[in-house]
């Protein structure tokens, strides 16, 4: 992908850096992504965690890609070659808050199997391993919210971390004691999923101590879906878990279904 040059308009600049690739380890093995090799990814995390704390300091649209390499000790074109450009640097943080995320929940669902304990696991630990991100977050969430930002979790950029997210709740409902109609384990997962991206709507605005409020909304919210998915037993009201579904899959970008802009020009999803 073309680096983009990112560097402010106001006065004429040099052309776009051309993504360079990094020079040979003592081994020879390439330093960079493609080499696998322990000096690329050392660089390569390098880069990432200057761009997060430079986001933090300056904010995400007045951080450059050129800022951002000078910081770190290495060219442009390197910084390029690593990250096509800084949204992808934010997908390098979703790709690691899930990471992370996944680690830190993995003990609660191989000693939880009661449902709501699981789903609460899920939603407090993500609050824990998200915590000092959380001004981070906050500054960037307005490139986030735009629905035709790269940024957001909805967009085809963001598909792998959705993804990965969706299948950790795919596990909470594979692990749990409770009885889950075979036919409603291919859509909650993605509802549930929904609800946590709920959760962390709030959590950004959440301004309250430890983000207690976010906490209790994290556990009020498993025990509500618990008693859904209790509820989702009965033949009669497993249409209305799909209806819900379909409405979300029909009309909420990135979810399932590419659906034509009702303006023509473009498409959602």
């Amino acid at each position: 992908m073309p680096a983009v040059n990112d560097e402010p308009s106001a006065e004429p600049g040099p052309e776009p850096p051309v993504a360079e690739p990094p020079a040979a380890d003592d081994d020879g093995a390439p330093d960079g992504p493609r080499g696998g090799s322990a000096k690329s990814e050392q660089t390569r995390a390098l880069i990432l965690e200057t761009a997060l704390r430079l986001f933090q300091e300056r904010g995400y649209d007045k951080t450059t890609m050129r800022a951002i390499a000078k910081e770190a000790g290495v060219s442009v074109g390197n910084a390029y070659y690593y990250f096509a450009g800084k949204e992808h640097l934010i997908q390098g943080f979703y790709d690691r808050i899930g990471a992370e995320h996944r680690a830190a929940v993995r003990p609660v669902l191989e000693r939880e199997t009661d449902l709501q304990a699981r789903i609460a696991g899920v939603l407090t630990t993500w609050l824990d391993v998200a915590e000092p991100y959380h001004e981070f977050a906050a500054q960037f969430f307005k490139n986030a919210a735009d629905p035709d930002s790269p940024l957001s979790p909805f967009s085809p950029e963001s598909a792998g971390a959705r993804e990965e997210s969706i299948a950790v709740h795919r596990q909470v409902l594979a692990g749990a004691k409770a009885k889950v109609p075979e036919e409603l384990r291919e859509v909650l997962p993605e509802l549930m999923w929904l609800s946590q991206m709920g959760l962390v709507l709030y959590w950004v605005f959440d301004r309250t101590e430890g983000r207690e409020r976010s906490y209790r909304l994290a556990e009020r919210g498993a025990r509500l879906t618990t008693r859904g998915v209790s509820l989702a037993r009965f033949r009669v009201l497993r249409p209305l878990v799909h209806e819900v579904h379909e409405l979300f899959t029909d009309f909420l970008p990135g979810m399932t279904k590419v659906l034509p802009d009702p303006g023509g020009n473009r498409k959602l999803g």
